[in-house]
């Protein structure tokens, strides 16, 4: 089993940064390719980033390349998303995933076994 708690969403101005973390409790961690997703407000929950399990192959959804990162700590149980430039169009519930057994980035909803329960991030214009 693992568990997700994911902490630091809150309200921005465009063009500010927040950083996201995600930490997880359980014994799968570091053997499972790690992601967040984000849903806004009536849309469907999308991709935005994903990490392998050593942290050294990622990959990002287009609208957020370039602004956003996601790393990982192993040690610390804990995959991170730094946030940056962010746009009233990233305001979303934004939710850490894990996707046991993946050992690359993957940026498939399928994929993702075990879910945070999400934090909201708002971003005013």
């Amino acid at each position: 089993q693992v568990q997700l708690v994911e902490s630091g969403g809150g309200l921005v101005q465009t063009g500010g940064s927040l950083r996201l973390s995600c930490a997880a409790s359980g014994r799968i961690f570091s053997s499972s390719a790690m992601g967040w997703f984000r849903q806004g407000p009536g849309k469907e929950r999308e991709f935005v980033a994903s990490i392998s399990t050593r942290g050294s192959h990622t990959s990002l959804a287009d609208s957020v390349k370039g602004r956003f990162t996601i790393s990982r700590d192993n040690a610390r149980n804990t995959v991170y998303l730094q946030m940056n430039t962010l746009k009233p169009e990233d305001t979303a519930v934004y939710y850490c995933a894990a996707a046991s057994g993946y050992l690359f980035a993957t940026p498939l909803f399928r994929n993702y076994d075990y879910w945070g329960q999400g934090t909201q991030v708002t971003v005013s214009s």
